[in-house]
């Protein structure tokens, strides 16, 4: 897997999968819901090869890493241990007119 690496230690940043709510992904970004913003690990993700940047907006926690961005997805969702659910949203992207939002909701 290409993105092993950047999704295993992303996932460490955010403060593991026991700290995630729920993770989607647009067109560049990681959208995280944490539990608890404190356990990110902020400075250190943004200095990870692959993140552009990390910003906090409204409730979630988003990682920047670029149009690879459904790649590392579906590489954190696996060496996170994850599973996908449907999509549940779509807004407009600039390929296809509409841009998939996955949802993957965590329950412990």
């Amino acid at each position: 897997m290409k993105h092993e690496q950047l999704a295993k230690d992303i996932l460490s940043g955010v403060g593991g999968k026991q700290n995630i709510n729920s993770v989607v992904h647009c067109a560049t970004r990681l959208r995280f819901k944490l539990k608890n913003d404190n356990n990110a690990k902020t400075d250190e993700l943004k200095n990870l090869p692959g993140v552009i940047t990390v910003m906090q907006s409204g409730a979630q926690y988003q990682v920047v890493v670029g149009n690879e961005v459904s790649d590392v997805y579906k590489t954190l969702l696996q060496v996170g241990n994850m599973n996908a659910d449907e999509p549940v949203s779509s807004d407009e992207s600039e390929s296809s007119g509409k841009k998939r939002v996955f949802w993957v909701s965590l329950s412990t």
